[in-house]
């Protein structure tokens, strides 16, 4: 039977399948009892092809846009531009000057001309009588004057249908309206024959059997589509930074206007239509709404940005000028809400099972119908009267007919796959308390047969709260695990070292001091950054002061592939200083300079690289995070369209952060070893790290080999074959290392691969695995998209839950078809059996 049903149903991944494979698969099961029920909850294919062509004509209008604005920008510069725009009254009496169509139409439509004639980023933002640096008012009546005129960020979605649809569904199975015929036929010829009541009892009892059927169906699946709203919903809880009254603060994105000033970083999703405001390298990835994978660069030049796109490198600050179903992502997402979920192989076997199950009692009913039905029709040959017929025989023939359709009913399991939904949907309700949001239903199935987990190490095995707790500056190593240490290394420092830190930690940053309501200051960032930052303030740093002595005319965001971050600074003197942190081996390895206990600078031999090196290992080997800051001083004459040099820098020291193991985690480590599931470490960190925090949480042991991530990759097929199983922890890995080995195990070694992931660099890997799982905290939207489950504590225990809950769901629907198909086999048996022997007797 698995043969048989893995060769005409086979095809269906778990994730990604093709279309014409859900597509055979359907035809197959083309004639069931009621399609509606038994298709609810799959992909709506045809709405996923709308979805497609709106993408196609998005791009085609977008290079279409952009050629035309290209061209007129061509004419109208140097010219004097006069507006023919005519300021609607009702905006106008709500304290704006320009409407919700006008935006709609510069933004979407990339006119460039339009957003000139209206005084470019600045007169958009003083028509919408906002300030760029402070950000719109929250004042109660402002808010909702804003709403009335632009609308606010929220699709519009398909409605949770009524009890009554439900039940309107359940009655149009097949079985069950020839049932209906059947008694209101009894009905009628038994009144006729026999009165009121007494005629009545067959048909009023079959009546009853449908009305049981019809309302414990359409109560299951009423119940059922509350629940999957209820996750939808969590799905699409996002988060952004936005500055409001002059303060930075998180927002939910439906909460945006226009007039909003939020701060994107790479992996953001931008959550509305906007403008450029300020930004450095922006790359935007706008294959969500158009298709084309190729990054478009947004900059003063071409500062449209689309809702729905992400962020692929840089960072900014945008402007919202249109929010909810006024944007194409609005538009796009209307259809798409209505595409469905891909069906998971269980459900499609399991369809398959019912549709041969069915055709097998199909074929039963009508034997039985023949048999009873014989005897009968003899007989009125036999007399003669084939054509003419008394109400007790048509009665009789009635009963027959109706003995064939129960077997049917009995017989074919339609509610089959509908249950595995429903098991499966339970354990997404379960998996949600327990912190599992899933996104995709297949997961749910998947996970229980999951037999490797390559973990993130960061945030997910340790806490991801980090502080620098060691610093090597001057060559001097330092304990500065809190404020006196901080101080006091202050203290014994130069003040030309303390200085030049300074400036490298407050504008070599992704991250931001900035103070709240309540005058408390707030470091926004990623952990790494963030502790960073609270070791400067602790020297004695002021951020906003150390920002304004210098400009920062270009930024080098953190790339996982160079491993470092870069800023240039145009210095209050004139000339310009490159600052860079990153991995220490990568940045020491670029230094040639380094900064003596005096402060002054020096060549950097063999003897001190070999020094600093040492150190590095050190730290690493008391499972700390290691970074090295280094700064050069830039050449006369330097453009910044030049890139940020690579070489040629001056080492002001080493800092170590410790991130703690999560408490439980070696508990769920030994769990997993437990249950045959192999967890493996891939980080972007130092080998000496990665391999102390592996030890320390039971995943690396003696017979496991721990690799850096560029002599993996120079590995031949024939030696990661020997290798691969064997890897437990991968170090220095780039986002294409840890694609590569995901793609090996599923592929090479068929392991059910469970990976996780919370950057943008994740993503690729994220799709590759079975099992997908982001991180809800400190995940980037891009990682959460490609994701099927997000851990919304960022903790690896909730995953060996998953795994758990997994397991669970698969032995549980495995228990429940057996005993499913041997009732539904022993009643058509018996049914059979019954009516023969009638037949026989008759």
């Amino acid at each position: 039977m698995e043969s048989y049903l893995e060769e005409r149903f086979g095809g269906v991944q778990a994730k990604n399948s093709s279309e014409e494979a859900l597509r055979r698969w359907r035809r197959l099961c083309s004639v069931v009892k009621n399609p509606k029920r038994r298709f609810r909850f799959t992909a709506n294919l045809e709405k996923r092809g709308e979805a497609e062509a709106i993408k196609h004509a998005n791009h085609e209008k977008l290079c279409v846009a952009v050629l035309v604005s290209k061209a007129a920008l061509q004419f109208i510069q140097g010219l004097s531009l006069r507006s023919e725009y005519v300021v609607p009254e009702e905006v106008k009496a709500a304290g704006f000057q320009i409407c919700a169509d006008e935006l709609g139409s510069i933004v979407e439509g990339h006119d460039s001309k339009k957003l000139i004639i209206h005084g470019g980023v600045d007169g958009i933002a003083e028509k919408l009588a906002i300030s760029k640096t402070d950000g719109l008012s929250t004042d109660e009546d402002s808010i909702k004057r804003r709403q009335d005129i632009y609308g606010i960020n929220k699709f519009t979605e398909s409605e949770i249908c009524s009890f009554w649809v439900f039940v309107w569904e359940a009655l149009q199975d097949t079985t069950l309206i020839i049932l209906a015929v059947c008694a209101f036929v009894s009905l009628v010829v038994g009144i006729a024959m026999e009165g009121w009541p007494k005629g009545a009892h067959d048909g009023l009892g079959i009546v009853a059997s449908i009305m049981l059927v019809v309302f414990v169906t359409a109560t299951s699946d009423y119940r059922q589509s509350l629940q999957f709203k209820d996750l939808d919903k969590e799905k699409k809880k996002i988060q952004v930074h936005v500055t409001r009254n002059g303060f930075r603060q998180r927002l939910s994105i439906y909460d945006l206007l226009p007039g909003d000033v939020v701060h994107l970083a790479i992996g953001d999703q931008v959550p509305a239509d906007g403008l450029f405001i300020s930004g450095f390298s922006l790359l935007i990835n706008e294959s969500s709404l158009t298709g084309e994978s190729e990054p478009v660069a947004v900059n003063e030049d071409n500062p449209f940005l689309l809702s729905g796109t992400k962020v692929q490198d840089g960072s900014c600050k945008m402007l919202v000028t249109t929010v909810g179903m006024r944007t194409q992502w609005g538009k796009l997402m209307a259809t798409l809400s209505e595409g469905g979920d891909d069906e998971t192989p269980l459900q499609v076997k399991l369809n398959g099972v019912a549709t041969i199950i069915g055709q097998i009692g199909l074929f039963f009913a009508v034997i039985t119908f023949i048999v009873l039905s014989q005897g009968l029709f003899s007989k009125k040959y036999h007399e003669g009267l084939l054509f003419s017929w008394s109400g007790d025989e048509a009665l009789e023939l009635l009963e027959h007919f109706a003995i064939a359709v129960t077997i049917v009913v009995v017989a074919v399991p339609e509610g089959l796959p509908l249950a595995v939904t429903l098991s499966l949907a339970f354990a997404m309700k379960k998996m949600m308390n327990d912190k599992a949001l899933v996104r995709n239903l297949a997961a749910c199935e998947t996970m229980g047969s999951a037999t490797t987990i390559c973990s993130d190490k960061t945030g997910t095995l340790t806490t991801n709260h980090m502080t620098v707790v060691k610093a090597c500056i001057c060559g001097n190593i330092k304990e500065v695990n809190g404020p006196q240490n901080s101080s006091k290394l202050c203290s014994e420092l130069p003040e030309i070292v303390v200085k030049t830190l300074l400036e490298s930690i407050f504008n070599n940053t992704g991250g931001e001091v900035v103070f709240n309501q309540d005058g408390k200051y707030q470091i926004l960032g990623t952990p790494t950054e963030a502790a960073l930052l609270e070791f400067a303030l602790a020297l004695g740093g002021d951020f906003k002061a150390k920002r304004d002595e210098t400009k920062i005319v270009k930024v080098e965001p953190f790339n996982s592939t160079k491993k470092r971050m870069s800023v240039i600074l145009e210095l209050p003197g004139g000339g310009h200083r490159a600052h860079c942190k990153g991995a220490s081996e990568i940045v020491l390895a670029a230094c040639d300079k380094f900064l003596d206990e005096t402060g002054s600078v020096h060549p950097l031999d063999q003897t001190t690289a070999d020094k600093l090196n040492g150190i590095i290992d050190s730290f690493a080997g008391e499972a700390l995070r290691t970074l090295c800051l280094a700064y050069r001083e830039m050449e006369e004459g330097f453009s910044i369209m030049e890139h940020t040099p690579l070489q040629g820098y001056t080492c002001i020291g080493i800092v170590g952060i410790k991130d703690p193991v999560r408490p439980g985690v070696k508990e769920s480590v030994a769990t997993c070893r437990a249950a045959g599931i192999m967890v493996r470490m891939v980080t972007g960190d130092n080998i000496n790290t990665a391999k102390a925090i592996a030890r320390e949480c039971g995943i690396l042991t003696e017979d496991g080999i721990a690799i850096e991530g560029p002599e993996f990759r120079e590995k031949s097929l024939e030696e990661l074959l020997k290798l691969v199983p064997k890897i437990q922890v991968m170090a220095r890995s780039s986002p294409l290392d840890k694609h590569t080995l995901v793609k090996h195990l599923r592929t090479t070694f068929n392991d059910v691969v469970a990976g996780t992931g919370d950057g943008t660099n994740d993503a690729p890997a994220l799709h590759e695995a079975d099992i997908g799982l982001a991180m809800g905290i400190a995940g980037t939207e891009v990682a959460k998209e490609s994701a099927d489950v997000i851990i919304l504590d960022d903790n690896f225990s909730t995953i060996v839950t998953v795994a758990k809950w997994g397991r669970s769901v698969y032995i549980n629907i495995q228990k429940f078809v057996q005993f499913q198909l041997t009732v539904n086999v022993v009643a058509l048996l018996v049914n059979f059996s019954s009516a023969c022997f009638t037949g026989m007797h008759h």
